[in-house]
């Protein structure tokens, strides 16, 4: 039994105009699969590609600015290459954003709907991860989070410290989702979330129970009756399991 983690989910004011600044940011293709849903992929790759990751924008009335608990760091190849792509993204409209990082390396910007994400120097560690290099969720314990991640998706645990822990996916595909310790993250809901995916032959509701007994509770964020099942993983962050594809 194991799920993937597939995309991350982004709450908008206009998904649309939300969606054209990411994929120009990314470089990736946009599509809608309905009304107030825009849809993100990597050129060249179809939902539910193992091999891609995924960002699916929402429409949702009056989503809050609020300090996220989970945010993108992109990934760049050169010192040039990150001013290069700091510049093109404030072209696209993202602003710089102050959220304490003192005098760092990288870059902290907001896309236009205030959502925070980071450019990052060159690191060896995401040279080969496509434009995302890691999702960050911020947290109290990192090791408590890898622990009930390690067992939620079949992604490979690659490092873990009481200040941060990292998983990537078992195939060495794609970003990384990492853990980062931080001082008084907030308990209220989260504008950007994970999405998690069933292989075809695994059942939803099996691994809704699974999960539970790993230590996720049911979240209720409004989502009425709806396919997918909403979670909260045990330090509060809520995460969706969809249909098998």
């Amino acid at each position: 039994m194991a799920l993937r983690l597939v995309q991350v989910n982004i709450k908008a004011g206009d998904d649309s105009a939300l969606g054209r600044f990411w994929a120009e940011a990314l470089g990736w293709s946009m599509s809608s699969e309905g009304p107030g849903v825009t849809n993100l992929q990597p050129v060249g790759f179809s939902w539910p590609d193992p091999d891609a990751f995924y960002i699916d924008l929402v429409t949702v009335p009056d989503p809050e600015t609020v300090k996220y608990r989970v945010h993108l760091d992109l990934a760049t190849t050169s010192a040039a290459h990150q001013a290069e792509l700091v510049a093109r993204l404030k072209d696209l409209g993202a602003t710089p954003a102050d959220v304490g990082q003192g005098d760092v390396p990288w870059t902290v910007l907001a896309d236009p709907e205030g959502n925070v994400f980071c450019v990052l120097e060159p690191r060896e560690i995401y040279r080969d991860t496509g434009p995302i290099a890691a999702v960050v969720v911020d947290c109290a314990d990192p090791r408590a989070m890898v622990q009930f991640w390690g067992e939620a998706i079949d992604w490979t645990v690659h490092e873990v410290t009481d200040d941060h822990a990292r998983l990537r996916s078992a195939k060495g595909v794609g970003p990384y989702l990492e853990f980062l310790r931080r001082p008084g993250v907030p308990t209220v809901w989260s504008r950007i979330h994970l999405d998690l995916l069933p292989y075809p032959s695994e059942d939803q509701a099996a691994e809704v129970a699974r999960l539970k007994a790993l230590g996720a509770t049911a979240a209720d964020v409004g989502q009425g009756d709806v396919s997918w099942k909403v979670l909260a993983d045990p330090a509060g962050n809520e995460f969706c399991v969809l249909g098998p594809a």
